[in-house]
């Protein structure tokens, strides 16, 4: 069999990375100096790599991360925030996913809880967690039209089967009945079986009012299923009067606004 023909047939196996490495091995005179069993180590270990990294980029696109260009090592721990490094560095292993745990990450506007939450994202998607980012409205409004087209079962697990599903804008507004419906749907299937991470601009103790109270038979239920296994990270400036928006830390350097 020429060489031509194997890489033929691992291209048609969809080896492709193998086969690029297979055809450099062959133009490489030095190459024939190596064993058999390490050259063939060689291109296996090529292969997984590229497959190992498409798998991470597929991850990352379906993830739909509003900040693509979150990471960790980027949190900005010096522009006059409260924040718990030692905790982020713990949440960045990815261990409360294993546990099946929440994270809530309040925070005034402005204060970094997206940035945050897309790079927590990342982590774990590097980890190769399926990962899912939206905005509630967004949720909410997908699912309200797959139920007018009929494809409301699909869309609803969309977003219930992702290991880690990230919910910005948590309670922004007030859901009407039919979206505490859906809320407490998609709660009920994702509990103790996957993780979320909440991002809201109004604290815990806020969010039974912004879901109707007394007056909405769903607020406790809703609630109980996840406010008593979670991470709390509660965003306040250190000096109020010096507080700098993340929006303007993590943006464009000057230079390149021009």
């Amino acid at each position: 069999m020429t060489n031509q023909a194997t890489i033929d047939k691992l291209i048609e196996m969809r080896f492709t990375a193998m086969a690029d490495a297979f055809r450099i091995q062959c133009t490489d005179p030095k190459m024939k100096e190596i064993p058999f069993e390490d050259r063939f180590g060689l291109l296996v270990d090529v292969e997984y790599s590229s497959r190992k990294n498409n798998r991470l980029k597929r991850l990352i696109q379906s993830a739909e991360f509003d900040q693509p260009e979150a990471s960790i090592l980027d949190i900005d721990y010096t522009s006059g925030r409260k924040l718990n490094k030692t905790l982020l560095t713990r949440l960045a292993s990815c261990e409360y996913i294993a546990d099946h745990r929440n994270i809530f990450i309040t925070g005034a506007t402005g204060s970094g809880k997206s940035y945050m939450a897309c790079a927590l994202g990342m982590e774990a998607c590097k980890r190769y967690y399926t990962t899912k980012y939206i905005r509630l409205p967004d949720l909410l409004l997908d699912l309200e039209n797959a139920r007018q087209t009929g494809t409301y079962k699909k869309t609803m697990a969309k977003y219930a089967n992702p290991v880690l599903l990230i919910l910005d804008e948590w309670l922004l507004m007030k859901p009407s009945e039919s979206e505490q419906k859906d809320i407490f749907e998609l709660l009920h299937r994702r509990r103790k079986k996957s993780s979320t991470i909440f991002c809201s601009q109004y604290a815990q103790e806020g969010w039974y009012e912004q879901l109707g109270g007394d007056a909405s038979p769903l607020a406790d239920a809703i609630l109980d299923r996840i406010v008593h296994d979670g991470y709390i990270i509660n965003i306040q400036p250190i000096d109020p009067s010096k507080d700098i928006s993340m929006r303007e830390i993590y943006g464009l350097d000057p230079s390149e606004k021009q």
